[in-house]
């Protein structure tokens, strides 16, 4: 009866043309953080300083007028599309019965609640860049790991968290490769529609590689023991850069997360919600 009931609501939720609006706006803030982070990273590439993740793109917004505005925008859209994905989660289906049907449902589940997670933490980032404070996310990512390495058991977490962000680096590679992105949207026939494929395809791919890295550096710190080598996307340009013509993949990089933004800006328009 209880779980009925918060299906209910959750259902009546959903179905609200305001939060719908709002959620729809979220993706549109997530597509501007991830072009802002590849216009950092190209800045990079080509021989330029600067933070190349979405505390220093948040922080690239504070330095514009009436930045702190746009940053609360960022955040409550942000926050409106984390609940959207909760809610989303909880009124997940599964296409088969029995067994498989409930492994499916839940790992919609878990899809969903974990971008919830994900969104909501990056609209925290960004209103606490509003209000004033200068978060590093590089630094956070170097200070978690030097926790974890002084534990008992800590280097085992932090190499499985480490295999996690890195699947999950190689699931968004595998989803631009096969273009699965389509299933949940309703992309338009034509010129139009291959363009916002294309855009998919290489933001998808870029971003997993990036992912990957970033795990691929966990898993190394862990092994090593040091925390100095873990990091996050920051961490993962400075390891592109030091490979042949580094500069040049770091700038494919960054221009995939400039299209991944703008594929990400176009989905607020042709997302099934």
């Amino acid at each position: 009866m209880a779980r009925t009931q918060v299906k209910a609501a959750a259902r009546r939720a959903e179905s609200s043309p305001a939060l719908e609006f709002a959620a729809r706006a979220g993706y549109v803030a997530d597509g501007i953080v991830h072009v802002l982070v590849g216009a950092l990273v190209l800045v990079i590439a080509f021989g330029g300083d600067g933070e190349s993740d979405q505390s220093g793109a948040f922080k690239a917004v504070a330095g514009a007028p009436l930045g702190f505005v746009v940053l609360w925008l960022l955040a409550i859209t942000l926050w409106a599309l984390a609940v959207w994905k909760v809610l989303d989660g909880i009124l997940a289906r599964s296409s088969s019965s029995g067994a498989a049907g409930r492994a499916q449902k839940w790992g919609r589940r878990a899809s969903a609640w974990g971008q919830a997670l994900l969104f909501a933490a990056l609209g925290g980032i960004a209103a606490a860049v509003a209000i004033g404070a200068r978060p590093d996310g590089e630094q956070t990512a170097e200070d978690a790991s030097r926790g974890l390495l002084v534990v008992a058991g800590g280097p085992v977490v932090l190499a499985l968290i480490g295999a996690a962000i890195a699947i999950g680096g190689v699931v968004f590679i595998v989803m631009g490769i096969r273009r699965s992105f389509r299933v949940t949207m309703s992309i338009p026939p034509g010129g139009a529609g291959r363009a916002v494929t294309t855009l998919g395809v290489a933001g998808y791919v870029a971003k997993g590689a990036a992912l990957a890295i970033v795990g691929i550096l966990l898993i190394v710190a862990a092994a090593s023991s040091d925390a100095d080598v873990a990091g996050g996307l920051d961490g993962a340009v400075d390891a592109l850069l030091l490979l042949p013509s580094g500069p040049v993949i770091v700038g494919l990089v960054g221009a995939g997360f400039v299209a991944y933004g703008v594929f990400t800006v176009l989905r607020a328009r042709y997302m099934r919600m």
